[in-house]
């Protein structure tokens, strides 16, 4: 829109100039600086409003990506968790009716989490288990909880929600706009259900079920034999308000400047014009003869050289706050600029505009640092809560089920039998609680946590692993979530030696000093050519811990010597 303006604006003035229209030099003047001014103020215009829209859209994207992930990250532990119940639960039968459900065989002699949603009479949203281990178990859990889940719409505005979808493309879960309606009368083959369902997580502006355009997140929850895409999004009318509020001032700021540049270019060509009548004048008079009379007039070519030198400055000036206000517009809030004087409004407003952006980009990148703390410590305290779940809650029933066989149970082989399940049971529990949240790491520090890390693996695999721990023992001032973050910054370069880089050898060295914290880590693999290489989410949450904990990660991936150099600030 400026660039056509502006086309427009400068074919107006060549055909001024070349077609030898007659007009006053004032209102050439006038044309000439109004427009100048009204392109500038235009270019500043759009620019702004683009950034501010691009960095809106941006933003609503990133606050649905954080709801979905975390919702969907609740509904599986939810899934998982009443799974992992079941399997561990003695017995055998069914807790579903059979006059409300139509269960075919192929649902029923396959073990697994299954979606019964279509086998209900009623079509009520349905999630059922199916383990024909020890005889057929069937059980249907209680949908409430992810309904409750799916409820939760902090920050989703008025019109946001989250909502789940079948493979059959109908709602599991209640519609907020339909609630009069069963959630399987409600179709949802829209393009984001369908790209979830293909394996594709996206997000963007799309319709939704109601052919409204919504910003968009989707994802795919699969466990086990169970489908369901999540999908968390917000009308575009609700976020868009601002825009047009925006849009209306800015209209109103540029008609504002518009008329205060025409008033002063007024004055302005009054200065300039006098001095060139009073020369036409004394040169008319001079034409008729007349050598003796008397002109009052200013021999003004000082002035006039001031005044050509004022119109050159403002040209200059012009060049340089289009220039400025260009590399604003890209986001370049490092370029230099400097008003022209103090009188300088249009100066002094663009340097305004850009210590504005700036701060407004500062507080983004702080909220989105913040944004990716709160989900990983929500991870991790939920992972802490689910090992401990698993220590303390299935740890003593599997306890007491093995002292109950030793004395309850008469037949030598079965009881032998029984016990060695029982003891791998509590042994896969007790390495899944583990890998959860090792609880070395509350009691002991990130120091022997990973101490005894890498004795299991070094256990458990060929490669030659060497720690040195040169933390404090003693008054440690490593504090809790980073210790946790560290701990998973050096499983997952551990996991990448192993399954990517093919090494034989790998060197960690974790050290505390008073000031700083440094992870530095080794390994004789393949590396990477990190300018080409498309990092996959493991570089990628490595450097998202980092950057949650304030801290700085240096790259060096050569064949045979790669190697991670990490800092982080002691928290005071």
């Amino acid at each position: 829109m400026p660039i056509i303006i502006s086309r427009a604006v400068i074919g107006f003035i060549r055909q001024l100039i070349f077609n030898k229209i007659l007009m006053n030099i004032k209102t050439l003047i006038l044309i000439m600086i109004n427009s100048l001014i009204v392109l500038v103020i235009a270019l500043l215009s759009f620019s702004f409003y683009e950034q501010f829209s691009s960095v809106l859209n941006d933003r609503i994207l990133m606050q649905l990506n954080s709801i979905e992930n975390l919702e969907s990250i609740q509904i599986e532990n939810l899934i998982k968790t009443e799974w992992d119940r079941f399997e561990s639960s003695e017995g055998s039968g069914e807790n579903i009716d059979s006059t409300t459900f139509a269960l075919p065989d192929s649902i029923k002699m396959v073990d697994g989490i299954h979606d019964l949603t279509p086998y209900h009479k009623y079509k009520k949203a349905t999630i059922g288990f199916v383990n024909t281990k020890k005889g057929r178990k069937i059980k249907v859990i209680d949908y409430s909880n992810i309904q409750n889940i799916l409820l939760e719409r902090t920050g989703m505005g008025e019109s946001g929600e989250t909502y789940l979808v079948g493979e059959d493309f109908r709602m599991r879960s209640e519609s907020r706009f339909f609630s009069d309606k069963k959630p399987y009368d409600v179709s949802v083959k829209t393009q984001g259900v369908i790209s979830a369902l293909k394996g594709i997580n996206g997000r963007g502006i799309l319709e939704d079920y109601r052919g409204v355009p919504v910003y968009s997140v989707y994802s795919l929850i699969q466990i086990s034999n169970l489908k369901l895409v999540i999908l968390s999004e917000i009308d575009v009318s609700e976020v868009t308000k601002p825009l047009e509020k925006l849009k209306l001032k800015l209209m109103t700021l540029t008609l504002v400047i518009f008329l205060v540049a025409v008033t002063l270019s007024l004055f302005l060509t009054r200065i300039i014009v006098d001095p060139i009548t009073n020369m036409r004048n004394s040169l008319r008079v001079m034409a008729k003869g007349d050598y003796n009379q008397t002109i009052e007039y200013k021999r003004s070519s000082n002035e006039t050289k001031e005044m050509f030198d004022a119109l050159s400055n403002l040209k200059a000036s012009l060049q340089g706050a289009v220039k400025f206000s260009d590399a604003i517009g890209n986001m370049d809030l490092k370029t230099n600029y400097k008003p022209i004087s103090a009188n300088d409004v249009l100066g002094k407003s663009l340097l305004t505009m850009r210590n504005k952006l700036i701060d407004f980009k500062n507080k983004e990148d702080n909220t989105r640092i913040m944004a990716k703390r709160l989900l990983v410590n929500g991870l991790e305290n939920e992972r802490r809560r689910l090992s401990r779940e698993l220590h303390d809650g299935l740890g003593p029933y599997l306890t007491s089920l093995k002292y109950y066989i030793e004395n309850n149970v008469e037949n030598e082989l079965k009881k032998t039998e029984m016990k060695k399940i029982v003891d791998e049971t509590i042994s896969e529990i007790r390495s899944m609680s583990n890998a959860l949240m090792p609880a070395s790491i509350d009691d002991f520090g990130i120091g022997v946590t990973l101490t005894n890390y890498i004795e299991n693996l070094n256990r458990s695999t060929s490669m030659n692993i060497e720690y040195e721990d040169l933390t404090k023992q003693e008054n440690s001032n490593i504090s809790d979530h980073q210790g946790i973050n560290l701990f998973r910054i050096s499983q997952e370069l551990i996991n990448n030696s192993l399954k990517h880089a093919k090494a034989k050898n790998i060197r960690i060295t974790l050290s505390e000093f008073d000031e700083f914290i440094s992870l530095f880590y080794f390994d004789d693999g393949f590396g990477f050519n990190i300018s080409t290489v498309k990092l996959g989410s493991g570089i990628t949450n490595i450097k998202e811990r980092v950057d949650i904990c304030n801290g700085k990660i240096t790259i060096n991936a050569l064949p045979g010597n790669t190697t991670f150099e990490i800092e982080l600030p002691v928290e005071l």
